[in-house]
């Protein structure tokens, strides 16, 4: 049987050279990119069967350029292998169509096991990252690879609380009732797995909602 065909991102060259090592007893690993551009590239050049995407990459990011892999390739599964447990960039990548997310720490005991899963057509999260969401409707999204997007709405009321407004400010601009906005920002929380204030005014920084 033909062995299925890796492409690996990632911008350290030794840590990729372990993350090949691992690939290597089970798949087919048909190239290695150091920055996002690259990775586009040579996967569109390959055609490979999974890319593995790092989110912290030169150039363009993990993100942008899983974004341009799959609007290529839509048949290609996506795999994050990455540092970042943040549940932000779990529904980024997820919202992207990526079939799998992976901590780099715990790549050596999973990542043959989330490529197996990509390629039966289902979605791999790692364990540790499921079962630190507290909230079942959203852990089973994640499950799923459907995380849910915040409505204008909540993206309005996320981007007055970064900028340190209260409830009731925040309704005045709006021109809503405190308790809706209370009713929003449970909802963001919930779809972000993030409910302190710090964290989501660093959701919004990250993600272009207000400037840092």
């Amino acid at each position: 049987m033909q062995r299925a065909r890796v492409l690996l991102g990632d911008d350290h060259a030794l840590v990729a050279e372990a993350f090949r090592k691992i690939l290597e007893r089970e798949f087919d690993v048909a190239g290695v990119a150091a920055d996002g551009n690259a990775l586009v590239g040579e996967a569109i050049r390959l055609k490979p069967d999974v890319v593995l995407v790092d989110i912290s990459m030169p150039l363009v990011n993990g993100l942008e350029a899983a974004r341009r892999i799959k609007r290529e390739l839509p048949e290609t599964k996506i795999l994050f292998l990455t540092m970042h447990p943040d549940l932000s960039y779990i529904r980024d990548a997820m919202n992207l169509g990526a079939s799998g997310y992976v901590l780099k720490r715990s790549a050596g005991s999973e990542l043959v096991t989330a490529v197996r899963t990509a390629l039966r057509g289902k979605t791999y999260v790692a364990p540790d990252l499921l079962a630190a969401i507290k909230d079942p409707k959203l852990r089973k999204a994640v499950e799923r690879g459907r995380v849910p997007v915040l409505t204008e709405r909540q993206r309005e009321v996320l981007r007055l609380i970064a900028d340190g407004k209260s409830n009731s400010e925040i309704a005045a601009t709006l021109n809503i009732a405190p308790n809706t906005v209370r009713f929003h920002r449970s909802t963001i929380g919930r779809k972000l797995g993030i409910f302190t204030t710090a964290e989501l005014t660093r959701y919004a920084i990250e993600h272009g909602l207000i400037r840092g």
